[in-house]
This record gives structure tokens, sequence and C-alpha cells, in this order.
């Protein structure tokens, strides 16, 4: 049987003062939607312009990234912070790592 990965991913705007907590099968896909949604006053992340990736963390089953999301979501920010310094210190934008 064929196995979908999942993705729970935190996004933040360049200036590092929002960050937004999604789900998606399709990291490139969702991350490209947060920047065309930029600026948009009807969604969190485009409001506050969040559509720079700064974590990304892969689960196998739907059910175990939707529990993740939701976890983190109830974080405080300094928590979110420092789950996304673990992996990635500088806070660098990963969707333009390949570029």
């Amino acid at each position: 049987m064929f196995a979908h990965c999942h993705y729970v991913y935190i996004v933040t705007n360049p200036a590092r003062t929002s960050v937004y907590t999604g789900v998606t099968n399709d990291v490139r896909r969702r991350i490209q939607e947060h920047f065309d949604n930029r600026g948009n006053p009807g969604t969190f992340a485009g409001r506050y312009f969040c559509y720079n990736l700064v974590y990304v963390e892969p689960f196998e089953h739907i059910d175990g990234a939707i529990a993740r999301e939701k976890e983190i979501k109830g974080w405080m920010r300094v928590k979110k912070n420092a789950l996304i310094a673990v992996k990635n210190p500088q806070w660098l934008a990963l969707n333009y790592a390949e570029r």
C-alpha cells in the first residue's frame, strides 16, 4: 500500500513577529498558496504576511499530523519559537533553500 506523507509546518512573516501552524500533504503547494494570499485580511496567514517556511515535521498518517498541529497551536509563542530554533536556529526561510 502506498504511504502518504503529511506535514505539520510553521510559517512566519518577514519580520518574524507572527507565526502560523498548519498541516498539508504538499508543502510546496501550500507555501505558494500562503505567498499568493499575502495581504488577504480574510485569513490569519494572509493578514500577517506569513509565507516564510521555518519548520516542517513529516508524518506518515494524517491523524498524527493533525494531532501534532493541534498540540503546537495550543502552545505559547515562546515554546513555538523554541521548537523552530531546534531545527532552524537562524529561522531561515526554507522555502527559498532550493532556489
